[in-house]
């Protein structure tokens, strides 16, 4: 997660950032027919979508529907190009609007016209070798979603270049905030861990792009002719795999790791974990196809395999390779740093550990498997919505070193050997857990006459009791104020002081609530107020070095012009 103090701002302001160049870079003639596909291979009669009714939509045996909790359900079966037209008929009103909510957010954050010109050029370079580094099956795919893809864009790019960029976005905006804009906490446990000895695994994803992009989750179901079946989190538009589990009970999570910027876009990671998700049963199998693909971000995939009772965490980057298994050990834990040997001597990686939150949600999961010795699903939610700090301390709500950040897209359990699933609804992971089961989903064909929720609801966990307290009514005020107050500091508008305290009893514990007090006051010349509100930021638990560095010069530089 970018761990800046205007974190909501800057993290929306590079996220728009990168999706503007990645839908930009398209440009370059050449590039656009060598990256067609062949898809004169294929079948591509596809019949007409039938409307059930607002939230359920079938083409004979695929559809989507919504469930109870909010949820998009989607199961679509067939070769590449047949997946592809299919999700993307049965998913278009989805795929339409987070293209428009991108876009939105490109017009709000760079309105500048020179700039966009500048970024166009930057990436129409930056991007001409990706579609090189994308296997055939994943753009035919992708090609055959893109014939839904929204014509109010096309002045943009071209649907096809501009959805196949689209699935680097994860990776551009991890670059483009120095490969640290993802801050995703994962953990296994098996053995002598868990309550029956069957392996478990949790992971929250804490990538925030605005509660809108987050409104409308995808759980796929996908039935390939090739390969295996599999279950994905997702969002309209989007074929590659962030959370995911196989028929063969093999799991894949992404984590960002840390590394220099790439010179050119390569493999998009959602696409080497949707290929190791489509093809391997085994932790060998996924290193093997891990290995023979370019990446062009550093990133922790974390892999669970039913058949090996265990999990590993592959670590790629552009120019190294690393494998993390635990040896005599009942659990492995990640979060943003590499862990093999491969990294012992990076010293991106050594500073990363050193500055960033990541030992410290590191240490924090350490400590709750260490107080919960036999993990069942359950458990492993509680864990993922653990929102204090080491020794249970109050760290503020929101701070990026709990484990529950309170803006993830999801959280999610798996229990691979039962081919069993648990995926959050909203708002982050406070919502039900919705849970799945991969052999009945997959094996029983009688379902599909019904079009109604796949979810075994008896073996649902329920919402986090958080969401009515009064608590989590004060710290949906301080989102909303905090926007207001970082909008008055982008723009030099006056606050009264009744709001600044206001907000700062939304959130009392959190750092970044007296940091941005402090610097709206310091900004208005009110230094002796500024001064009280950095003290008191030092006083909690700040997020990062840089970050308790920037709050000791401001009080170093107040008590100078202050004579104290």
């Amino acid at each position: 997660m970018f761990t800046t103090v205007l974190r909501p701002v800057a993290v929306r302001s590079t996220i728009a950032i990168a999706l503007f160049v990645l839908f930009t870079s398209c440009g370059v003639k050449k590039s656009l027919r060598d990256m067609m596909p062949n898809v004169g291979q294929y079948r591509t009669e596809i019949p007409d979508r039938v409307k059930i009714n607002d939230s359920t939509f079938v083409l004979d045996d695929n559809f989507l529907t919504k469930n109870k909790q909010g949820q998009w359900e989607l199961f679509v079966e067939g070769n590449p190009l047949e997946l592809g037209l299919k999700t993307g008929k049965l998913t278009q009103e989805l795929f339409n609007q987070q293209e428009h909510i991108f876009v939105k957010k490109i017009d709000e954050l760079v309105p500048s016209e020179g700039k966009q010109n500048l970024l166009r050029k930057f990436l129409a370079w930056f991007n001409r070798k990706m579609y090189l580094n994308i296997d055939e099956q994943y753009k035919a795919e992708i090609y055959g979603m893109a014939q839904y893809a929204s014509k109010d864009f096309d002045h943009i790019a071209e649907a096809y270049p501009r959805v196949m960029y689209f699935h680097g976005a994860h990776d551009i905006g991890h670059a483009l905030q120095d490969l640290a804009l993802v801050g995703c906490s994962s953990f296994a446990a098996w053995g002598d861990h868990t309550d029956d000895g069957q392996l478990i695994i949790g992971r929250n994803f804490d990538f925030y792009a605005g509660d809108e992009f987050a409104k409308n989750k995808i759980i796929a179901f996908v039935k390939p002719d090739e390969g295996h079946n599999f279950m994905s989190v997702t969002w309209g538009g989007f074929i590659g795999v962030l959370s995911g589990m196989n028929d063969q009970g093999l799991t894949v999570t992404i984590n960002a790791g840390k590394s220099n910027f790439p010179l050119v876009a390569k493999t998009p990671i959602s696409l080497v974990t949707r290929e190791i998700l489509q093809y391997a049963s085994t932790i060998e199998e996924a290193i093997a196809i891990a290995k023979k693909r370019e990446v062009f971000v550093s990133e922790s995939i974390f892999v669970g395999s039913a058949k090996d009772k265990r999990a590993a965490i592959i670590e790629v980057s552009p120019n190294n390779f690393g494998v993390y298994e635990v040896q005599n050990s009942d659990h492995l834990i990640c979060s943003n740093h590499f862990q093999s040997a491969a990294y012992a001597n990076d010293k991106k990686n050594q500073k990363h550990i050193f500055e960033s939150h990541s030992m410290y949600r590191y240490e924090k999961m350490e400590e709750l498997l260490e107080e919960n010795p036999k993990i069942t699903p359950k458990t492993a939610v509680d864990m993922l919505r653990n929102k204090e700090g080491l020794g249970d301390t109050e760290i503020g709500y929101g701070n990026e070193k709990a484990l529950n950040q309170l803006l993830a897209h999801h959280g999610i359990v798996f229990k691979p050997e039962d081919l069993k699933v648990w995926v959050s609804s909203n708002p982050y992971q406070l919502g039900e857990f919705v849970a799945y089961d991969l052999k009945k989903i997959f094996g029983e064909k009688q379902r599909l006459t019904s079009y109604e929720s796949l979810a075994v609801e008896t073996l649902n966990i329920p919402e986090d009791p958080f969401l009515g307290s009064e608590a989590y009514r004060d710290y949906e005020k301080y989102r909303i104020l905090s926007s207001r107050i970082n909008d008055a500091l982008a723009s030099g508008a006056h606050l009264d002081q009744n709001l600044l305290r206001a907000f700062e009893r939304s959130n009392p514990e959190f750092w970044e609530v007296h940091y941005l007090i402090g610097l709206y006051n310091y900004r208005k010349g009110y230094d002796t107020i500024a001064l009280e509100a950095f003290l008191k930021a030092e006083a909690k638990e700040i997020t990062t070095v840089p970050d308790r560095e920037k709050v000791e010069r401001y009080i170093r530089r107040l008590k100078r012009r202050l004579n104290k």
